[in-house]
């Protein structure tokens, strides 16, 4: 038996398919199961004890080499990719992720079986019409994880349990030790982590509330380390300059394991929606996640002892990167609701 999960991007999509990966392995414990990812999520997936071969991506490098003018290069590269990816012929394709994007590469693929969700499903861009088997679509307003395991069912693939498996070991962790160490973290005093930026600007807080939130944090003995990638460096020092305390910056300082293993230790995480949210819910730390204009029972943290705080607005959610109405369902979340619900998940 032979399988090949698409599942492309972004990180937190990427992370909730992983039950669906673990469940396919208990079904089918002798399979050949490869999963094609972008290169930006592969560290969620590479080093799975449940994947046979990682099959990485680099759209986003092949468009970059086109948009440079570099067709020749592009093409090289988008070529060997598919050459690889045609080797091997699967008795059963799954499409996760039900984008054009994703479509394509189901196209090419060599699969007995290509199966994922039939039109009708929400910003699902005709991927439907690159399929052979088409699952009917459900309803959009359940957990991603869910409905992953709904797409399973229909394929007679039972998954009773959510098990994440996220691949990380040892040495991961030694690293996410070493680089604590290196900016002046006391492993031996208790942490709280914040990861305050998205890529969607309708997501973000505020620095100065931030701010505050980690200043009455620190008053608690807790040790802060803000995290997010090496574009958000910098609105994490807008942040910590905001504060009366110390905190440590580590935007930009992490892969994607030494995050995971970093939130390992951590005794939470506060967040706003994006990816390592979903990340610190993986491996097991709770959450506070801060939501406006996405739907957290959609796409929340997943597990118990999360604490999820949005502003019950007739306008949220409304899934837009530009808001023209002052982003009230941000605004409306205030530092005293934060720390309310960092109390209650640091008293358990």
């Amino acid at each position: 038996m032979k399988i090949l999960i698409v599942k492309t991007s972004a990180i937190g999509d990427v992370i909730h398919s992983l039950p669906a990966l673990t469940c396919l392995r208990k079904k089918f414990p002798e399979a050949h199961i490869d999963w094609l990812v972008e290169e930006e999520a592969s560290e969620a997936v590479i080093g799975h004890r449940a994947v046979n071969t990682v099959l990485v991506s680099q759209r986003k490098k092949w468009i970059r080499l086109l948009k440079q003018g570099r067709l020749l290069e592009a093409g090289r590269g988008l070529l060997s990719f598919v050459r690889k990816l045609r080797t091997t012929e699967y008795d059963l394709l799954i499409d996760f992720q039900g984008l054009l994007k994703s479509g394509i590469f189901v196209f090419l693929a060599r699969a007995k079986r290509k199966a994922g969700f039939d039109k009708g499903m929400e910003h699902a861009e005709g991927s439907w019409i690159f399929l052979n088997e088409r699952i009917l679509p459900i309803n959009m307003d359940q957990h991603a994880i869910h409905r992953e395991r709904l797409l399973l069912a229909a394929l007679d693939i039972s998954c009773q349990e959510v098990f994440f498996d996220f691949p990380i070991n040892e040495l991961h962790r030694q690293e996410a030790e070493s680089l604590l160490k290196e900016n002046g973290v006391d492993l031996e005093r208790p942490m709280v982590a914040i990861n305050p930026l998205t890529t969607w600007p309708t997501k973000h807080w505020y620095a100065d509330r931030f701010a505050q939130v980690a200043d009455q944090l620190c008053a608690m003995g807790q040790t802060i380390v803000f995290t997010g990638g090496p574009q958000d460096a910098v609105g994490v020092e807008t942040i910590i300059a905001a504060m009366t305390g110390t905190a440590i910056n580590l935007a930009g300082k992490t892969s994607l394991k030494s995050l995971a293993a970093i939130y390992q230790r951590a005794a939470m995480l506060i967040t706003t929606d994006t990816g390592p949210m979903h990340l610190a819910a993986a491996v097991g730390t709770p959450v506070v996640a801060l939501f406006g204009p996405t739907a957290p029972w959609r796409t929340g943290p997943f597990g118990i002892g999360h604490q999820v705080l949005r502003a019950d607005l007739s306008c949220s959610p409304c899934f837009k990167k530009k808001c023209d109405l002052g982003q009230e369902c941000m605004t409306r979340i205030e530092v005293a609701q934060v720390l309310t619900a960092a109390h209650a998940v640091l008293g358990r």
